[in-house]
């Protein structure tokens, strides 16, 4: 069964006194789950409606898009909107931390949606988060007093810690370094190796791209599998390698209970 699959999927827009658009041409992509997917293109090509379309936030004109092997379209608007927030977890380019809160407060906001037990322990569970991606030393600090790393890895925290079935990163070291970069993709690929999480990754980088197990290109709405040499997988060791000491390893899963369960509370 598919985690997530888009099959013949358009989209078209039809702008005020212009002719309509296509911005997506007929995509098929299937997500298995546990799957790492990483699509590139040129700005302009469709990334962000794709995006858009695998969040759930959109509606192809054409076409189907599944989940759990469920038409979307069965979905009311409310339905959809529970299914995001327990399934999908997004990490975008900018952090999009909200200013007066603190890290803790941050990555506990979308547990306020949550039930029952994971309800009363969201602020254990959010400090939990933050420790698992080195940050149990920054809870009360807020956003302009962190790096850009550090801003970056709240934002991880906060897309991870309902246990996501599915992460969906866009352009998420765009505004980073290199090195800094490279230690943020590491932490993402940490942590859903260990909870089981499917990936995909939204990207011009193809070194970034470079770290998926499969490759695609969107091009003027059209997508197609990579078949290129320059975008082999890495082998684990190899992202090791290239990717900095980090600071603060990572601590198990377990005690967040992510391991086994995916955003039961939904």
């Amino acid at each position: 069964m598919s985690l997530l699959a888009l099959r013949e999927v358009t989209r078209t827009v039809i702008p005020q006194d212009q002719p309509a658009l296509t911005i997506l041409n007929g995509v098929d992509l299937v997500i298995e789950p546990g799957d790492h997917v990483s699509v590139v293109g040129r700005s302009g090509s469709g990334k962000s409606t794709l995006l858009n379309m695998l969040g759930l936030l959109d509606t192809p004109t054409s076409g189907e898009i599944t989940f759990d092997d469920r038409p979307v379209k069965q979905y009311s608007a409310a339905q959809r909107d529970r299914l995001r927030g327990a399934a999908i977890g997004f990490v975008f380019q900018q952090f999009n931390l909200l200013p007066g809160r603190t890290a803790l407060e941050n990555v506990t906001m979308p547990l306020l949606y949550s039930t029952g037990r994971t309800f009363w322990r969201r602020k254990k569970i959010a400090a939990d988060m933050l420790a698992l991606v080195g940050l149990e030393h920054r809870l009360n600090s807020l956003p302009d007093r962190l790096s850009g790393g550090e801003q970056q890895r709240v934002a991880i925290a906060r897309s991870l810690v309902r246990g996501p079935r599915l992460i969906l990163a866009d352009e998420p070291t765009g505004a980073l370094d290199l090195d800094t970069g490279q230690s943020v993709m590491e932490l993402i690929d940490d942590v859903a190796e260990r909870t089981g999480a499917a990936q995909v990754i939204i990207t011009h980088d193809p070194a970034i791209a470079r770290r998926a197990r499969r490759h695609f290109r969107l091009d003027r709405g059209v997508l197609t599998a990579v078949d290129d040499p320059a975008f082999e997988p890495l082998t684990r060791r190899d992202r090791k390698e290239m990717a900095p000491a980090a600071e603060d390893p990572i601590d198990d899963l377990a005690a967040l209970g992510l391991a086994d369960a995916h955003g039961s509370d939904a």
